[in-house]
Parts: structure tokens; C-alpha cells; sequence
């Protein structure tokens, strides 16, 4: 699943340095990367550059499907991309990337057992990838404008976004939602009381119908502009990825406009997903990609990367260089409690499925 608006201005300015720079670092001396937008600290690609010689060329997208179309296009021509787990797992079967060299991933050392062992579920054995960062789906709010608007919000429900009622006092000050179905569906079966997950078609549609009556209600679907929207005070409600809402939260900070944003973990139970970097079997650069997965897996690299975006990340030993205000927040690394609320969602592997989530999407964006 990103700082997903703040640091394009950022990357474009490291775009023209390193193009400046290319003539001191060796033509075959180079890393093509594919990350979502606003998904790490620009001074990490730098460093990088600046103690391997290796040219860092970085691409970014917004969706899931946009990276997976590409991937299975072919000849994509990226060294490294992140998709999402889900993503992953049915990527990996359909023979997208090549297995990782654990001999060139000394760095592997700093895992975290715990989280590596979930991922598994998607990809056994971690054989074709490392995480990068994992996180919550749930919901941001601004807190002054959802009080004023709806003062006995249920801010700790999905009902708070899910029953029409609530979701129509707030259609006054903005919502969006999340133009992901694989992440935002599970929220709705979650608060209709059904499984999230995809083992019955009949569950879907139910989900995607009682979407499509809330469309009126929607501003917008749309998986990173809630994180600008949310920070300037445009919309007041989002259901969105949990870094991202704190870096709204931060942005309208840093602002100074009295723009108080949080997040909450609904009651019922959340999302907990996974982003991964993997190679393409195509991969350019295989060494370079792997210098590059070395050199994030180092604790203090991973912190880095981790205290920029506000998202947990795969690496234990990273801990001890976070920022107190990442590491002591439970909606970024939560207790043990909390963490047994949240759920992951299986890969969808039946055609059928794919198929008929698509037409519910379709059907619940279009609002019939």
C-alpha cells in the first residue's frame, strides 16, 4: 500500500540531480525502481547513490492494477517494484519475478520474524521478496469538523462511514473512499457482518450493492488525493491507508491552519496489509537490485524510511532508531491487543472472483 503528494516536488528536483550526476556514476551502475507516490524519503535514494555509485532511476504509481497491468505486459524494464501482498502472491504464480539471491541479502539478518512469517501466506518461504512496509486500513477524520457536523459520531465504527444515515451528515463536509476494491471492500463486508474476505460472490455483491447506495453520499474514490484533501481540511472524512493519514495529520501541522486530523481502527476489526519489493524476472539490474534491497534492509536505512512516511516496516532491529512519536503510536505499531483485531485479506486466485469483484466495483462506483 506511501509520503503518498508532499515529496513529488522532491523527487522531480532528485530526478534532474541524478541526471546531472550521471556521468560521474558508471553507465551500468544503476537501479530502476517502481514505488507508489510519496513512498519514501528522497535523502535515502541520495545516500544510496552516494555509497554505491549506483544511479538510482525512480518511477511511481498509484494502484495495484496499474503496476500489476504492467508486470504482466512484460519487459516492464524496472529493477524493483512494490506491489501489495495480495497483489503479490498471485504475481508470483503467474511467473513475474525471479527469486531472490539471500546470499547478496546479508541485511536479512534484521527481519521481523513475526512479520515475515505472515507474509509468507503470500509468498512461501519470503523465496521472491522482502517487506518494505506494513500497515492499517482504516479511517481518518477531521476531528473539528466531524464534531461540529455530527456530535456523537461513531468515530471507533465503521458504521461511523457505512450506514447511510451517518455518511449522509457527513456528505457536508467531504468523504472519500479508498478506489481500491481489494482494500476497501473487506471494510464493507466487515461492517455488514460478513466475512472479509472473497470465498462467496454472493458476500461481494452484497458488499458492492450497499456501496452503490452510499454513492451519493461519496466525494470522491480515489486511493492518495484524501491525503492532501484530508490535510488542507477539504473533506473531513476518509477511509484510507494509516500512513497516509498521518501524513495528513502531519501536513495540516506543519500548515498552521487549526486542521486536526486522526485516525481510527474501527471496533469491529481492520485491514492489515503488507507492501513488498520484488524483481522482475526481467530484471535489468539483478546485483543492483539486490545492493538496493540491502541497503533498506539495514536498521537505521529502514527507520529512516519508516519515521519519513509514518508506516511500520518488516525490520525488527529498526526499532531502536525510530521516532518516538512513530514507534509509541499504536494506530502505526499497535499493541498486542489491537493487532489481534486486525485480519489480512486472502489473494483472490479464482478468475470467477476477479471477474465478479470487478462488476461489483464497477456497480459501486457508479452508484447502480
Amino acid at each position: 500500500m506511501t509520503i503518498r503528494g508532499l515529496v513529488a516536488a522532491c523527487l522531480a528536483a532528485f530526478g534532474l540531480a541524478a541526471g546531472a550526476a550521471g556521468g560521474a556514476l558508471a553507465a551500468d551502475k544503476e537501479v530502476r525502481i517502481y514505488n507508489w507516490s510519496d513512498y519514501i524519503d528522497p535523502q535515502i535514494l541520495k545516500d544510496f547513490e552516494a555509497e554505491t555509485g549506483i544511479k538510482v532511476v525512480y518511477d511511481v504509481f498509484d494502484s495495484n492494477e496499474i503496476l500489476e497491468t504492467k508486470l504482466l505486459t512484460g519487459k516492464t524494464g524496472y529493477d524493483l517494484v512494490v506491489p501489495s501482498a495480495t497483489f503479490l502472491s498471485r504475481q508470483i504464480k503467474a511467473g513475474v519475478f525471479q527469486k531472490l539471491d539471500k546470499s547478496k541479502l546479508p541485511n536479512l539478518v534484521n527481519a521481523w520474524p513475526e512479520i515475515y512469517q505472515r507474509v509468507a501466506q503470500y509468498d512461501p518461504d519470503n523465496a521472491y521478496s522482502i517487506n518494505y512496509m506494513w500497515g492499517t486500513t482504516g479511517i481518518g477524520y477531521n476531528v473539528d469538523k466531524v464534531k461540529k457536523i455530527f456530535p456523537n459520531a461513531p468515530l471507533d465504527s465503521w458504521s461511523l462511514i457505512y450506514d447511510p444515515e451517518n455518511l449522509k451528515k457527513l456528505s457536508k463536509c467531504g468523504v472519500m473512499l479508498l478506489d481500491s476494491p481489494e482494500d476497501l471492500l473487506p471494510s464493507v463486508l466487515t461492517y455488514l457482518g460478513l466475512p472479509p474476505d472473497w470465498s462467496d460472490v454472493k458476500n461481494v455483491q452484497k458488499a458492492a450493492e450497499h456501496l452503490a447506495k452510499l454513492k451519493p453520499y461519496i466525494t470522491k474514490f480515489h486511493s492518495s488525493e484524501y491525503i492532501n484533501a484530508l490535510a488542507n481540511g477539504n473533506i473531513c472524512v476518509a477511509v484510507g491507508y494509516s500512513g497516509d493519514i498521518f501524513q495528513a495529520k502531519s501536513r495540516a501541522a506543519e500548515a498552521g491552519k487549526g486542521v486536526n486530523v486522526e485516525y481510527s481502527l474501527p471496533k469491529e476489526g481492520a485491514q492489515l496489509w503488507f507492501d513488498q519489493m520484488a524483481m522482475p524476472a526481467d530484471a535489468p539490474h539483478p546485483d543492483e537490485a539486490h545492493a538496493f534491497m540491502n541497503y533498506m534492509l539495514k536498521p537505521e536505512v529502514a527507520a529512516k524510511a519508516s519515521n519519513f512516511v509514518q508506516y511500520a516496516n518488516g525490520n525488527l532491529k529498526s526499532q531502536e532508531f525510530l521516532d518516538a512519536e512513530v514507534k509509541d503510536n499504536p494506530s502505526i505499531y499497535p499493541t498486542k491487543e489491537v493487532f489481534a483485531r486486525l485480519y489480512t485479506v486472502p489473494t483472490i486466485e479464482d478468475p470467477k472472483i476477479q471477474r465478479a469483484l470487478t462488476r461489483a466495483w464497477t456497480k459501486a462506483k457508479s452508484g447502480r
